[in-house]
């Protein structure tokens, strides 16, 4: 039987981000110079691919530090940061800590520290227990940060003194919800103090203004990602406001309900930045097998940004 024809555009910029890969790059390099076991605090980054892969390499993944032996095999922080609480645990037992944290989450945390240094109570707008929110609530003392998760916890905040109030946001939230949420403080707070440049990474806006340029135009659009990541969740929700009619996320090509794209004849497909591109290569392979498939890339912007290794896994000509 002759196949039906399907059209698919590519966004561009999409899947992995400077800081998903200098997380995994710094996995793979401890390996590669310490041998296996490496031990990583929680998923390197949220896709299981990945974490399978770097599994089967040596890595072994843990919730906390006390899973962990005594002994001098390496633990690696992941790319979401960390409370205080654990780099303080890791060197009063002498372990051999790398930190992974994405240097854009590690801005959020400074930008945290010198707010509370001020005197001023932070606000963080975020998703309550996404491993980033409670990396960057445990920089600071209990009852010094406060979540903010909707227009609603706005409205509810009630501060001791509104004179001395900032806020900081999760990096891979979406941005049109953000804004949302950051022009009601101001509107409540006219004092409140901001990042001096926003805290929503480069990476995270970029995938969205592309799923926002390509979603009207297909008839349904998948996001390459794993359900627990945040920034591949905010892409279905912004394909969904952009007018595509069917968003789906799926990790991987087994998971799609083939019925829910039957009859479509243009699809659009991104990956969330911690999705490899070989996930959406399948994807693109599995609709092949079933209709006539061309492919074109939609580019918003051309992404250059690029994170050196965490130190400790340098080498010499880096340093």
């Amino acid at each position: 039987m002759t196949k039906p024809p399907l059209e698919i555009l590519l966004c561009a910029p999409r899947g992995f981000c400077a800081g998903v890969v200098r997380a995994i790059d710094a996995v793979e390099q401890a390996l590669a110079q310490r041998g296996a076991p490496v031990y990583v605090r929680h998923e390197i980054v949220h896709n299981k691919y990945v974490v399978e892969s770097l599994r089967k390499k040596g890595a072994i993944f843990v919730r906390e530090l006390d899973e962990i032996p005594d002994g001098d095999a390496p633990v690696i922080f992941s790319a979401h940061g960390v409370p205080k609480s654990v780099p303080d645990e890791a060197l009063r037992r002498r372990m051999h800590a790398i930190d992974a944290t994405c240097p854009l989450v590690t801005k959020v945390h400074r930008e945290a520290q010198v707010h509370a240094k001020k005197g001023r109570h932070v606000l963080l707008v975020g998703h309550a227990g996404h491993p980033e929110v409670v990396g960057t609530m445990g920089q600071l003392p209990a009852g010094t940060i406060t979540l903010i998760e909707s227009l609603e916890d706005v409205a509810a905040f009630a501060p001791a003194d509104a004179t001395a109030l900032a806020f900081v946001t999760q990096t891979t939230l979406s941005v049109d919800d953000t804004r949302e949420i950051v022009e009601a403080l101001k509107a409540r707070f006219p004092a409140i103090v901001g990042p001096h440049k926003e805290d929503i990474c480069y990476a995270t806006t970029n995938r969205q203004e592309a799923v926002k340029k390509v979603a009207p135009q297909v008839d349904a659009l998948i996001v390459v990602g794993s359900p627990n990541s945040s920034n591949s969740q905010r892409l279905r929700e912004v394909a969904e406001r952009a007018g595509c009619r069917v968003a789906r996320l799926a990790n991987r090509a087994e998971e799609i309900d083939w019925e829910e794209f039957a009859g479509i004849r243009r699809l659009g497909m991104t990956a969330g930045a911690s999705a490899p591109e070989v996930l959406v290569e399948e994807i693109i392979d599995a609709f092949a097998e079933r209709y006539e498939v061309t492919v074109e890339t939609v580019t918003t912007v051309t992404e250059d940004v690029f994170f050196p290794l965490p130190r400790g896994l340098r080498g010499e000509a880096a340093e």
